[in-house]
């Protein structure tokens, strides 16, 4: 069930102001902020206890979301894409410098998805544009798949925690080398 347009309202207005937000995903709680704002990507890496080295993921509701990145790819690898999308695949892409640093770590290439959730497209839809996304627990636990849990690891430390429920996978999305077709994460 997609969230409320208030709570939407609340989430993107808690983003703009460079927050960190909760939302639900297709198996656990996620942790997401602006991908271009330097200072929030800092504080949900210190929240998670994440190097920035390690890179993130970037979750869109569409692929024109993304399309900066998708740009340059072979027809091939774009339908490759598409047939996995929207849904819970993750793809690592080649960025070609064109996302920060503070996204890819210490890669040629970024993670990103076009989620099918309706929480997370919802969110990606209000926002107008790709969001960071990584799961919402502390590095070495468990990730959160109830939002009590959300709030028992990070309390008041988030800028606004958007209602929902996960969806019915049982592990976070899987990741694939989009040229090599490498599992990285099953």
């Amino acid at each position: 069930m997609p969230p409320s347009a208030h709570h939407l309202q609340a989430a993107v207005s808690a983003l703009r102001l460079g927050g960190v937000i909760a939302c639900p995903t297709e198996a656990v709680w996620g942790l997401s902020c602006d991908p271009d704002d330097e200072e929030a990507v800092a504080h949900l890496l210190a929240l998670k206890g994440r190097p920035v080295a390690k890179g993130l993921i970037l979750v869109a509701a569409r692929e024109e979301h993304i399309g900066f990145l998708l740009s340059g790819l072979s027809a091939a690898h774009r339908q490759t894409l598409s047939e996995s999308w929207p849904g819970p695949a993750t793809w690592l892409i080649p960025h070609r410098e064109r996302v920060p640093g503070w996204i890819c770590g210490a890669h040629s290439t970024v993670a990103v998805r076009v989620s099918s959730h309706p929480a997370v497209s919802e969110l990606c839809a209000a926002w107008g544009g790709p969001l960071v996304s990584t799961s919402a627990n502390p590095a070495g636990a468990l990730p959160a798949r109830e939002a009590y849990q959300v709030r028992r690891y990070f309390g008041d430390n988030l800028d606004y925690l958007l209602p929902g429920r996960v969806g019915n996978a049982l592990r976070p999305t899987g990741i694939r080398d989009l040229f090599s077709g490498q599992i990285i994460r099953d």
